[in-house]
């Protein structure tokens, strides 16, 4: 089933090229069908390429969904032009008397800052606290899985002595979980970060679960069955030059950087990157989408009103 999202948007044409089902509006609406509803807190600084990177994962599932874009009611974007935030996007203070099935809230590029330094922290803590009686499944990624994780379990994010940076191997720990359905026992994900949390402050804290680590990166995947909540703490929505384009942004402004591990053939970055987490990357999302689906209420407006947890 297609996706639904506004008929303006970029990210269609983008999506229509590359092959992913796009609904429009006047066809969603003659439709006797409940779509799913999720929400993106969009955070990235560009926010065009990430709404385009995260609709193409979710519309390629069979499900129908419909995606709502969402931001920071006080922060000023810099990357994206105003008249697409007002075409596009609603404030979280416009949408928090809904309902959704699922919700994601991106990374940011402010890791390295304490979360009460956070121009918009009061604001997102809110939000937080929101998705606990008007979200389904909550689904955090980098960034916004540290915050989330400080938030709700008091999860410290250490700053790394130096960026990790590139593609690596991750392993899977628990094949039997419904989000890992189909995954291989070991696979690649982009990580680019300069702060991480620890193994062993998330396995003591009982409600999560670790699914997925790296030896070289640490945790990467997280799911917490109680809150219906999952945490990644790497981009695995990135496309295939995404890291290129972060390289050669440190290396115009004279950054200390290495080339990224393990994504350009034979380390060359005058080559082309290889994208080796694709197909991962949309398994997962559409793993997620199908235990959204199989376990959200009928009537959306019963969200919030009785726990149902998500399979472990």
């Amino acid at each position: 089933m297609p996706i639904k999202i506004p008929d303006q948007l970029p990210a269609r044409e983008v999506l229509a090229c590359e092959g992913v089902a796009v609904m429009d509006e006047e066809t969603a609406l003659r439709q006797d069908i409940r779509p799913l509803q999720i929400g993106l807190l969009n955070l990235m600084p560009n926010k065009i390429r990430t709404e385009t990177q995260f609709a193409r994962l979710m519309g390629t599932t069979p499900l129908q969904v419909e995606l709502t874009l969402v931001r920071i009611g006080n922060h000023k974007a810099k990357n994206t032009p105003r008249e697409h935030l007002i075409a596009f996007y609603q404030t979280w203070a416009e949408v928090k008397a809904r309902k959704f099935d699922g919700f994601i809230i991106t990374g940011a590029p402010i890791e390295l800052l304490p979360f009460e330094e956070v121009t918009y922290w009061e604001e997102l803590k809110r939000i937080l606290d929101w998705t606990k009686t008007n979200v389904h499944s909550s689904f955090f990624i980098c960034w916004g899985a540290m915050a989330a994780a400080w938030h709700f379990h008091g999860i410290q994010k250490h700053t790394l002595e130096k960026k990790a940076f590139g593609v690596f191997r991750h392993r899977n720990n628990l094949p039997a979980s419904p989000y890992l359905a189909g995954f291989s026992d070991d696979f690649s994900i982009p990580v680019s970060r300069w702060t991480e949390v620890r193994a062993a402050d998330i396995q003591a804290a009982p409600p999560l679960e670790l699914l997925v680590e790296s030896d070289a990166t640490g945790p990467c995947l997280v799911t917490e069955p109680a809150g219906n909540r999952l945490y990644m703490f790497n981009h695995i929505e990135y496309d295939s030059t995404s890291l290129k384009e972060e390289y050669d942004r440190d290396v115009a402004a004279g950054v200390s950087i290495k080339v990224p591990h393990a994504y350009y053939p034979d380390d060359d970055p005058t080559r082309q990157p290889l994208n080796r987490w694709r197909s991962h990357a949309h398994l997962l999302f559409g793993n997620w989408i199908n235990q959204v689906y199989q376990t959200t209420p009928y009537d959306i407006e019963n969200i919030g009103k009785k726990p149902q947890p998500l399979v472990a």
